[in-house]
């Protein structure tokens, strides 16, 4: 197995940057995960790192992942609980939270899981071929067929997020993917809302599936969605794996 890797993050105008993202690679296995903490909560920045960490240490721990699906709803419940006690003397609306995503790729296989509005698209010849669906207010006016997806990083309830990480006890949702073969030249790219807002899935899909580097690639769609959202720009956050073999 010799995928290629990529990861790139940038704080755009905030003043710290709460994003979080790690690639971690054993000979059989890679995992990509990325978290964005909520700014408007206490320890955004920490919560994004405790859920990382958590999934990192997960797989190493783990010599063996026979049931990837299974794996991802455990280390991400076991995040979630870690990210809950890092509040758990703080009054409820200012415990630390977090979104995350994290695939995870073995035997020519990705699986995918997200709790928030950051995103995984797997990109194949170019286009996207499937996404992730924010759980968020304005994900379910475009699943109701009352806004179209283009104006989704323009509506009013844009950063209203209703599954995160942390916050109180009670478990969120948690999708997760069914597996997907991996072709030679597919991509799976992990983002934050940071990064994906400002940029259309064709943007995506092209810049990620021509014969620059992916680290190129993945750059350059970051500066991209900087300089579009500025002044106003959040944090903006990927990791973006391309199969080889």
């Amino acid at each position: 197995m010799n995928p290629e890797t990529a990861q790139v993050t940038r704080q755009g105008n905030r003043d710290e940057n709460q994003d979080r993202v790690r690639i971690v690679t054993s000979k059989s296995r890679v995992l990509l995960t990325v978290a964005d903490g909520m700014g408007g909560h206490m320890g955004g920045g920490l919560a994004a790192d405790t859920a990382v960490e958590a999934l990192v240490q997960a797989f190493q721990d783990d010599d063996d992942i026979p049931e990837p699906a299974e794996f991802l709803r455990r280390s991400i419940v076991h995040a979630h609980h870690a990210v809950v006690a890092l509040g758990a003397d703080l009054d409820p609306d200012l415990r630390p939270r977090t979104t995350i995503t994290a695939c995870l790729v073995s035997a020519s296989m990705v699986r995918w899981a997200h709790v928030g509005d950051s995103r995984v698209y797997f990109i194949r010849d170019r286009k996207v071929l499937e996404r992730t669906r924010d759980h968020s207010a304005v994900e379910i006016l475009a699943q109701q067929g009352l806004l179209e997806d283009i104006d989704l990083a323009f509506h009013p309830l844009r950063n209203f997020v209703d599954q995160c990480l942390g916050g109180e006890s009670e478990l969120p949702t948690i999708d997760i993917s069914d597996p997907r073969p991996l072709l030679a030249g597919d991509v799976v790219l992990l983002c934050s809302d940071g990064f994906w807002s400002p940029l259309d899935d064709t943007q995506l899909a092209q810049a990620l599936g021509d014969r620059l580097t992916l680290q190129a690639g993945l750059e350059s769609l970051a500066l991209e969605a900087e300089l579009r959202s500025t002044p106003m720009s959040d944090n903006v956050s990927a990791a973006a794996l391309r199969w080889r073999d």
